[in-house]
């Protein structure tokens, strides 16, 4: 079912030109970007190394908006302290990393950041049952992590309508996030499974048009 709160847009860094990452940083915020996504990699649970702490405290410097912290990293609870002290607004942690999920929701918590939890394309919704009531926000990936610009996996979309019915069914006001190969083409599609937040890095920050006018054609495919 699609929600009928307005749908918000987070601006995955991922896709960003980090030689001038706070000039696009600057650039979303003045576009209309609802948020910014970092997603953090470890090179062990993702074959990829991206960006720490400082990358975040750097961000929180230029820009008002808040800071959604993805971490694909094994033993994130290591370094959740660290991310929510520089800036952190909320932290999302992999179901499949955390082997004590309560502990490290609470933890999250603590810090002073909301919390959310992350599911795999291949994991599978009834996961969340334990959890649901005590976070704030579900990602649903719809791309194997670890890198941008991957081709959107269709099966996914059964799983968007299963967790928003899953919500509904207990009143939560969690958001639904959907991220992995979000476009004109597919942002429709999640929306009407029930995704309030679509994360998207090269339909935006890759399109080859200004981030204002990338950002502006994803809306409009949600509109239409």
């Amino acid at each position: 079912m699609k929600t009928s709160a307005p749908i918000q847009i987070a601006a995955s860094i991922l896709a960003a030109d980090f030689a001038r990452l706070g000039e696009q940083a600057t650039e979303a915020e003045a576009a209309g970007v609802d948020a910014l996504h970092i997603d953090v990699m470890d090179g062990r649970f993702v074959s990829n190394i991206t960006v720490g702490p400082a990358v975040v405290a750097a961000l929180r410097r230029v820009t008002g908006l808040p800071l959604v912290t993805h971490l694909m990293i094994l033993e994130p609870e290591r370094f959740i302290a660290h991310f929510a002290s520089s800036g952190s607004n909320s932290i999302l942690v992999h179901q499949e990393t955390c082997p004590h999920l309560h502990r490290t929701i609470q933890q999250i918590k603590s810090a002073g950041a909301r919390a959310g939890v992350v599911l795999n394309p291949a994991t599978p919704a009834a996961c969340l049952e334990d959890i649901l009531d005590d976070i704030d926000s579900v990602l649903v990936m719809t791309v194997d992590p670890g890198f941008g610009g991957q081709a959107f996996i269709p099966g996914t979309v059964r799983k968007i309508a299963r967790i928003r019915q899953m919500l509904d069914e207990r009143r939560s006001s969690a958001t639904l996030q959907v991220d992995g190969g979000i476009s004109a083409e597919t942002a429709p599609l999640v929306v009407a499974a029930g995704a309030s937040v679509l994360v998207a890095g090269s339909s935006i920050f890759g399109a080859g048009t200004r981030v204002d006018q990338a950002l502006a054609k994803l809306r409009k495919s949600i509109e239409a």
